[in-house]
Parts: C-alpha cells; structure tokens; sequence
C-alpha cells in the first residue's frame, strides 16, 4: 500500500519544508530531470516492489473500529433513541461516512437527513459538507468533491473552536488527497505541514496529528524517501499505541512494513506485518485486510517467496471482490503479475496485465500507466512477441518522454516567475535607494538637533539592557536552582529504585532457601515420620490401627500442602522448564470446580533472564490470587505475549470488581506488590474495573537482557 510536530521534531520539521519548497535555477531542473530519470530506473530495477502510489484514504471525522457491524448497530441505536436533534444529525453524517463505500445511495439518504435535523445548527451544517466532499468523492466526482472540502473550511471559519478546527483539519487533509491522487505529491505536503497539522495541533486532536503524520509519511515513502518515512511513521503508531486507536495502528503497520519492504530492511517489515495481522485477525473481512493482504504479497515478492506472494494475492482478491473494493482489487492483482513473472511465468503474467490495462482506474495514473506498458513489453518479450514487445516498449517511451518533458515545462515556467520577480525586486531597491538618498539629505540638517535626543536614547537603552541583565541572572540562579533540585529528587528516585531492586531479590533468595528448607528438610522429617507410623500399624491393634490410619492421613495432608508451598515460594516448572509452561502449570494449579482459568501465550521467548521471569512469574500469582481470593472470580482469562524485548500481562475476571481510584488505599489486596514488581521491570500497569462486572489488568514489561 502506498497509503505528528514538538520541540523534539523541529529540526526534522524545517528539514521536510525546506525539502519541499527547495528549487531555484537552471541547477534545479537538472537536478529535477535526472531525479525523474532516476525514479524511473528505480522502477525497473525493483519491478518486484512496486506498488501504487495513489491509495491514502480520505479522513472522517471518526474512523471505523475494526468491529464495523457493531459500530453501525450502536448508532442506529443512538439515532432512534435520541431526542435532541443536534445529536440526530451527528449520528445521521457518522452513519452517512459508514454507508459512503457500501451504498452510496444510502449515505446520500443519511446525510440529507443529518441535515434535515442540522437546519437550525449552522455549525452543524457547515459540518455537513465535510461529508458531503467524501460521498462525491465515493461516487467518483473529484471536482465536486474538491469544492465540498473547500466549502466545509470556508463554513467552519468563523467558528473558533476546537471541533471547527478539527474538522477543518479534516477537510483540508481530505482536499490534499485528492491533490496527491492527482500526482501532486508536493502540493499534499504543503497542505499537510502548512494548514492540516497546524489545525490539528490548534484543535488539541492528538488522533488527526497521528493520522497526518502517517499521511506525511507516505508522501515520503512515494517519492522514495523512506528514511524520512521511516521517521514519521513510527511517530504516529506511538501516538496510535497511546490513542489505542485499533483500526489506525493496523494501518500504520501495514505502511511501516511496506516501507521496510521498499527499503530493502525486510527484516524489519515482518515483525509490523505480524502486528498488523495478530489485530486484524479477529475481524477477517475487515476492508484493512485488503492493505495488509498487499502489503504481504509485496514483501513475498521481494525476498522471492513467490509462492506466499500468490497465496496472499488471492486471498486479498477474495476479500476484495466480495466487498466490491475494485482498485485494492486491482492492486492485487498487480502483485498477482510480479510473482507470475519473476517466476518467468509469462503466460499467466500476461492475462492480469491485458485486464489491468481495461481498468479506468488503475489507467488513470500515469505512473500506473509506465508500469503496465512497460510490463507488457517485458513480458511479450519472455513469450517471444518480439512485435508486440517492441509495441508496449514504445508506447512506455513516448509517455516516459512526456513525462520528462513536462516536468521539464512546469520548472522552465518557475524558473521564469523566479526571474520576473527579481526584476521587479531590483526596480524596487533602485526607487528605495533613491528615496533614501533624499531622506539622508533631509536628515544631515536635522543631526545636531537629533545628538542630544540620541544620547537619551543610549542612555535609556544602557539601563534597560542593565536592567534585563540582572534579571536574566536572576533567572539563570533560580534555574540552576531547580535544576539541583530536580537532579536530588532523580537521585532520590534511583536510590528508591535501587533499594525495591535489593528487596525483590532478598525476598526471592529468601522465598528459595525457604522452599528448599520446607521441601528437603521438614518434609523428610515429616515423610520419616510417616513411615514410622506406618510400621506400627502392623503390630497394633485394630483400634489403635484405626487411629494410626487417621493420623498417617493427616500427615499425608500435611505433606501435601507442605510441598504445595514450597513449589509456591519457587516453582520447579519455572527453573527447568521456563516461564510458559510454569505459567501454564500456575493457572491449573488454582483452577477448581468453581473456578475456570484459561491461559494464551504467543511468542514467550525462553532468554529472558531468570529473575525477570522469576518477577513476571510473581506478578501474575498475585494478580490470580486476587482475582480469586478478593474478587471471588469465576472465570479468568490470563493472556501472556512478548514482542521482542516487551512482555505484555492481560488479566480479566468476572469478580465482584473494585473501585481503582481507592485501590492505593485499600488493605490486604496485594496491588502495591504488583506495582512494585512492575516499577521494578520499568514497566506500566492499567486497570480497568468496575463494581459487580469484573477487573481487567493490562501490563507492560519491558524485559531485554
């Protein structure tokens, strides 16, 4: 699939906008003709890698999650139950955006009647162009749809709000896709750093600032920039992660992938398809499926798996056409004919060529166009047409030449604009010069009424100088100040962090020495006394055998229950057999007739240090224990995973719950040695729960050795 700015990011910020305006001069041209020329031969030398570069989705001003049905059904739900018709008419545009690519007709009825309860809401009917620009856009009329978005920031001007500015943001970025769909992949840049992520910013919209930076990086990634790329897109699954904004980050992966593909790191790509996939894969006919079914086949192609790649292209063409997506099919499709013919395949190569060459959409491109005509010539060549060969070759050559030729008009026309605006440059600095000449004739006759003034003035400004430098030291004082402060309180933190790191560790060598004393000590005391009462109730009596009998099952008991302490101070699963199966073996330890455990783990590496896994192995003891003993649970889900060097914890049960907020508080719970053990892996706990409906408990470890 060819599918935000801080402190930290302003050099990085200047360096994108003085790449994008950057060109002056006859240098320039040359410089813009050969890197044409050098993006075409890019094309020939990597035909397994490309992919299309017009495919950044419109924006709404709410994407779709990944469950969509569920999504339509809670705001038919909102819509009929709601009785303020400003909420109707919020409803009827998010269910207008829902139906936009299902059933246009549809979205057209629900966005006629989003504005019918919008009529005396003018900002809402402003809002109501916004997704007027993504149906005409949907139904494939670009200008009208251009004029909409427009429109929509022209309508929400006056209103100087954080929602009229996110949804200005909006529009502007929508407006700069269709520029960029028209190959003006500069002018999206400027819409993008000049007005969307200002907007975006202004508007407090943390969610359209990673949407913009991810839209920066493809623009980026289009004209094989893809370290920049690289840059911004890991920026905005950062903010996706902490948005948890499902749908976003599946796409965001989806592009990072591509863009390690297509700079030839694959192995970085896999690990983001992987992400992408364990997101995607409880909602198979999700339409972001069709990127990620792309984005494989691209990267099957390029390590040569060119069985994968055809795998994953009819799985996408599928999907595709049983949700009437025709150019994702397309794209597909493309792929499809790079696995063909890398494999020298020529004859099934060239009936997915003859049937992309007969789509409007995809011939409405012209890098598409190059790509076909010059696929068509290479593949009639393997076939040994050398006519029809030699026909697509120069069908690629004239549109390669009017390519470059045009590119060569549009810089020559700059160029000229650039010389005229000089001229016009000099003539005003010859009048200035001129009235500057007359001002200093008429000024020399007043210099001796102006010298006393003058030196006022330097005095005057001597002492405000003086008066900012005491105060700017004053400032350095107080800041060197707080910055020993604040150094004092990390060092405090550090000791503290220190001191927990001792504790946990003395707490483990103690709770193993321990384990070991009640196994091998106490426990062959008490099995040795075992045997003795056994030998006695051979020359007993009955009665007293009876007795006997009582007291050795007590002492079985005893044993028993002294062994399942010992293996709960240190388990002997997690010291030979690793932190999985002791996890595994954890969770059926405490499951009963009353109470079920499920476990799932997925990529649980077996190097993580031994006291790390000693902690994670602590941590989630603790959390069953509580999820039993205080939330008196059920059913309990426990799920374990590890992406490289971070261990994720998800615990939910269908407990009594508790109020978080007075967790800190509360006695005996255990979640202070949760926290502790989590601080102790510089990791991060979030707990949701509430009162009668059970606790969920997400965690982030961060365990590299």
């Amino acid at each position: 699939m060819c599918k935000g700015i801080g402190h930290a990011h302003r050099e990085q910020y200047a360096e994108t906008v003085n790449f994008i305006y950057w060109y002056s001069g006859i240098l320039d041209i040359i410089k813009k003709y050969s890197a044409i020329v050098v993006y075409f031969a890019c094309m020939i030398r990597h035909t397994t890698l490309f992919c299309l570069l017009i495919s950044i989705a419109l924006w709404s001003k709410a994407q779709l999650p990944l469950d969509e049905h569920k999504y339509a059904d809670s705001l038919q739900t909102v819509l009929n139950k709601a009785t303020n018709d400003t909420v109707r008419a919020k409803s009827s545009y998010l269910l207008s955006y829902y139906w936009v690519f299902k059933d246009a007709a549809k979205a057209r009825v629900y966005l006629d009647q989003g504005r019918q309860y919008a009529r005396n809401n003018p900002f809402q009917t402003a809002v109501s162009w916004f997704y007027e620009g993504i149906i005409f856009y949907a139904t494939g009329d670009i200008p009208k749809s251009e004029v909409a978005f427009l429109k929509a920031d022209s309508l929400l001007t006056p209103f100087n709000t954080k929602p009229a500015k996110q949804f200005r943001a909006q529009a502007l970025h929508n407006y700069g896709v269709l520029q960029q769909a028209k190959g003006d992949e500069k002018g999206f840049a400027e819409v993008l750093l000049n007005r969307s992520i200002p907007l975006a910013k202004e508007s407090g919209d943390t969610s359209g600032l990673a949407k913009n930076y991810h839209d920066l990086a493809l623009t980026f990634k289009n004209t094989t920039q893809y370290e920049k790329a690289s840059v911004w897109v890991l920026t905005a699954i950062r903010l996706f992660r902490e948005l948890h904004a499902t749908a976003e980050l599946a796409t965001a992966y989806v592009t990072a992938a591509e863009n390690y593909v297509l700079w030839e790191k694959y192995d970085l790509a896999k690990p983001m398809l992987d992400s992408a996939n364990a997101m995607l894969a409880p909602f198979p006919e999700n339409p972001l499926y069709l990127d990620y079914y792309a984005a494989e086949s691209i990267y099957y192609n390029a390590v040569k798996d060119h069985k994968n790649a055809l795998v994953s292209t009819d799985k996408g063409i599928r999907l595709a056409k049983q949700l009437h997506r025709g150019y994702e099919e397309q794209r597909l499709l493309l792929q499809k004919f790079y696995a063909h013919f890398n494999q020298k395949d020529y004859r099934n190569a060239r009936p997915v060529l003859t049937y992309l060459l007969a789509q409007p959409e995809m011939m409405s491109q012209i890098t598409n166009r190059l790509q076909l005509y010059k696929g068509m010539a290479e593949t009639n060549a393997g076939l040994g047409n050398m006519q029809d060969a030699y026909k697509w070759s120069e069908q690629y050559s004239k549109l390669s030449d009017s390519v470059h030729e045009s590119q060569l008009k549009t810089d020559i026309q700059a160029l000229e604009l650039k010389y005229n605006d000089a001229e016009n440059q000099k003539k005003i600095t010859t009048l200035k010069a001129e009235n500057d000449k007359a001002a200093l004739t008429a000024r020399n006759t007043r210099l001796v009424n102006w010298f006393l003034a003058s030196v006022s003035v330097l005095l005057l400004i001597a002492a405000v100088l003086g008066l900012l430098y005491f105060r700017n030291n004053k400032k350095l004082s107080e800041q060197k100040d707080l910055n020993h402060q604040q150094q004092l309180k990390e060092l405090a933190q550090q000791q503290q962090i220190q001191f927990s790191q001792a504790m946990l560790q003395g707490e483990e060598r103690e709770r193993r020495r321990l384990a070991g004393d009640l196994h091998d000590g106490l426990g062959g005391m008490l099995a040795g006394v075992k045997m003795n009462l056994t030998g006695l109730t051979v020359a007993a009596p009955v009665a007293q055998d009876n007795d006997l009998n009582k007291v050795i099952g007590q002492l079985d008991h005893s044993i028993s229950e002294l062994r399942r302490i010992a293996r709960n101070m240190m388990p002997e699963a997690l010291l030979k057999l690793g932190l999985e199966t002791a996890l595994k073996d954890l969770c059926e330890s405490v499951m009963t007739d009353q109470v079920r455990v499920g476990f799932q783990s997925y990529g649980i590496e077996k190097t993580i240090p031994q006291q790390t896994q000693v902690t994670i192995y602590r941590i989630v003891q603790e959390l069953l224990t509580n999820a039993i003993r205080h939330g008196h649970a059920s059913s309990i889900l426990l799920q374990c995973s590890q992406n490289e060097g971070v261990f994720f914890v998800t615990l939910e049960d269908n407990g009594k719950g508790f109020d978080p907020q007075n967790a800190a508080r509360a006695k005996g719970i255990g979640l202070s040695n949760v926290k502790s053990r989590v601080d102790y892996l510089n990791g991060k706990m979030d707990i949701a729960s509430v009162i009668n409906e059970g606790t969920t408990i997400n965690i982030e470890l961060y365990v590299a050795g």
